[in-house]
């Protein structure tokens, strides 16, 4: 099976007041707001991009990935057809209409595209839209389908202390995730991040959403799989929205690691992990 190279490109979240969570993210990630012809809102900055509907908060409308090349989409498309998944439109107002649009077994809508334009010239100090979290109540299926359907690769595993699978850290290139999946109560929209690529630039962050008036909700830290630094925050409609940097780098040959997981009594999100 071929293996899936793709990065997050953005993410559409739905919200009872569209307009007002796009302002909070134009000021806090320093992104362009422009209206779209279906009530949404298009927000974007320098590599990051999001999306607002209106809709019930805390959910998904979709959520997009960039493949490196018109071949390597066309190719994902037949492969995804063969194994009897169907291919609809794109939903994307970014994608040009060679992009397509599937569900995965939690009836989220992933939309594949490619976008080869360079963003990183754009006005804004450096947070690449990076990674997002599902939470799910039927964990394998959700592998199966990212690991075995789409070619991604599991970079670490967290087991309860029973030996239950607890979450895990999917990749689709040499960063050690793009998606991580969690067991949960419920199939949920969990976290979404943004790389600044360096500590220093996690300082310059802290400071600038400082200066918005925008209070830190976890950290400075550091995950265990991954590695990275990182700070939370919450936008308006209490999703949270994470700043990292420097996430660990992955070579092929990594064997898939092995965590055990540790409940904090910090947050509904805290999760601490000790190695196995």
């Amino acid at each position: 099976m071929s293996l899936l190279t793709a990065q997050l490109d953005h993410l559409a979240v739905n919200s009872p007041d569209p307009e007002s969570i796009a302002a909070f993210y134009g000021k806090a990630m320093q992104m362009r707001i422009a209206q779209g012809k279906a009530g949404e809102y298009i927000c974007e900055g320098r590599e990051r991009r999001m999306v607002f509907y209106p809709g019930e908060a805390k959910t998904l409308q979709y959520f997009a990935w960039n493949v490196p090349s018109t071949e390597a989409l066309e190719e994902l498309r037949k492969r995804i057809e063969a194994a009897g998944i169907q291919t609809r439109p794109s939903l994307s107002p970014f994608f040009n209409d060679n992009a397509f649009t599937i569900t995965d077994p939690d009836g989220h809508n992933l939309v594949i595209g490619h976008d080869g334009s360079n963003r990183t010239q754009d006005a804004g100090m450096p947070a690449r839209l990076q990674h997002f979290a599902f939470g799910t109540t039927h964990i394998q299926p959700m592998l199966d389908f990212y690991e075995k359907t789409l070619g991604m690769r599991i970079s670490d595993n967290v087991y309860a202390d029973d030996g239950s699978l607890r979450s895990a850290f999917l990749r689709a290139g040499n960063e050690h995730h793009i998606l991580a999946i969690f067991v949960a109560g419920q199939n949920a929209f969990d976290h979404h991040c943004y790389e600044a690529g360096e500590w220093n630039l996690i300082r310059d962050w802290a400071d600038f959403l400082s200066e918005q008036d925008i209070l830190l909700d976890w950290g400075p830290g550091r995950h265990g799989p991954g590695k990275n630094l990182f700070f939370m925050i919450r936008d308006p409609d209490t999703n949270w929205l994470e700043i990292s940097a420097e996430l660990e780098l992955v070579t092929e040959d990594r064997p898939t690691g092995s965590w055990q997981h540790r409940e904090k009594t910090l947050n509904s999100w805290g999760k601490a992990y000790l190695r196995s």
